[in-house]
């Protein structure tokens, strides 16, 4: 064949038969590149995979439309997107983090993005397509006694999009690409116009509530550890026959930064455990205690929560009666919520009342089983009540569950001594 012979001059019959021969390889090799693609690719929400190698009937009216320089050349003339996967993501985030991780991974051959010169009031949506170079160790396939090579230039393309782009492109394909209707007509434009921009703003949209919900997160993981680490100072104030071999000092940090904006009780809470984590526990108190007047809904789990995080304001300002007592209206609001029973317990040890922290981490441990920190603090609680087997119980529970640090160690060897004294 001559790659400027007219169309119909094209051996359809030759293309099929060499289409139907090389397709076993074709998907052999996709589903090979579409696994190391799964195991490069590491992102917060698992993407979703879509992969196929072109039909023949699309493959050959492609053929035609393009006319690609291997056309005449050899038995199968590739395209850029013969073989394909798509990688479907949550959020607009997710989309940069795997044409990252593709580039750190495999030899790219071209990055092409879809759409993006596309006014707003124009109906194509965006899409980030990836072109990369077959890995050398899956060029070859053997099958029916054959061993096939792979077509010289072949590429696979890898789509990049969110959830509603692949959404909108799988509804704008059906309506225009296998319609021989072409919405011209300005108001159907319009209307495909409204839909794409509707969908561009849900995906703006989750994206901010994504980044808000990270925020959060990192605000509550250090007010979480700035916590543990002010219980574990005051526990170890109380074991005086347990040698720590360092200063017992409280550790310093530097807070996360945080911009937020205020007006619902979400911001709220961010602006308080923002205040609580840069140290301004007189404003944070402050805020919890607005949201707690204004009686949000649904009332008691949301209570729960501020009870629950006002309680821990107090306990970092050393106020043990008034953090006590938001632990205690947090678990009354909401009575399955283990944290609140743990942080209940935590400050009835730091008030040398060992028994009820007992009670209280057995209520947190009874709600969730799997909390290593709860088992090592009751354990230091029956430590405390000279209970060493029961505490030596804990502590073996506590590492069973991965706690492993110097603290749990210490712990295990002193009752370790305390139990075989007893014998």
């Amino acid at each position: 064949m001559d790659s400027k012979l007219s169309p119909n001059k094209v051996n359809r019959d030759a293309l099929q038969r060499s289409y139907d021969k090389n397709k076993p390889l074709l998907t052999a090799i996709l589903n090979g590149v579409q696994n190391q693609v799964k195991n490069s690719l590491h992102l917060a929400s698992t993407p979703l995979y879509k992969s196929r190698v072109k039909s023949f009937d699309s493959y050959y009216k492609k053929l035609l439309r393009i006319k690609p320089a291997s056309l005449g050349k050899q038995e199968l003339p590739v395209l850029t997107d013969l073989i394909g996967i798509r990688v479907i993501c949550a959020f607009l985030e997710d989309l940069q983090e795997v044409e990252k991780q593709l580039v750190q991974n495999f030899k790219i051959v071209e990055i092409e993005r879809k759409g993006a010169d596309k006014s707003f009031s124009e109906f194509g949506y965006e899409s980030l397509h990836i072109l990369i170079e077959i890995p050398e160790k899956l060029t070859e396939f053997s099958g029916n006694g054959d061993c096939l090579r792979m077509p010289e230039g072949l590429v696979c393309e890898i789509q990049i999009r969110t959830i509603l782009q692949d959404a909108w492109a799988e509804v704008e394909h059906e309506l225009v690409y296998k319609s021989e209707f072409s919405p011209f007509d300005l108001p159907l434009r319009r209307k495909l116009a409204s839909i794409n921009a509707t969908l561009s703003l849900a995906d703006i949209i989750f994206q901010e509530i994504r980044d808000y919900q990270n925020k959060l997160n990192s605000e509550l993981d250090y007010r979480r550890e700035s916590f543990y680490e002010q219980a574990d100072f005051l526990a170890r104030e109380h074991m005086a026959d347990l040698s720590y071999g360092t200063a017992n000092v409280l550790p310093e940090h530097t807070p996360p930064s945080s911009p937020y904006v205020r007006g619902t009780i979400d911001d709220m809470i961010l602006d308080a455990i923002h205040a609580h984590n840069t140290g301004d526990l007189d404003k944070a108190i402050q805020i919890y205690t607005v949201i707690v007047n204004s009686r949000p809904e649904p009332n008691n789990i949301v209570l729960s929560v501020i009870y629950k995080h006002r309680g821990m304001a107090y306990f970092a300002k050393n106020l043990y009666a008034e953090a006590l007592s938001d632990f205690n209206t947090s678990i009354e609001k909401d009575s399955n919520n283990s944290s609140a029973y743990y942080y209940n317990g935590i400050v009835c040890a730091v008030q040398n009342r060992d028994e009820d922290a007992v009670l209280a981490y057995n209520r947190s441990i009874e709600l969730n089983p799997y909390q290593s920190h709860v088992f090592y603090r009751r354990a230091l609680a029956q430590y405390n009540l000279c209970h060493f087997a029961e505490a030596m119980e804990d502590v073996k529970s506590a590492m069973d569950l991965g706690l492993d640090d110097a603290d749990v160690k210490r712990l295990y060897d002193t009752l370790s001594a305390k139990i075989e004294l007893q014998f």
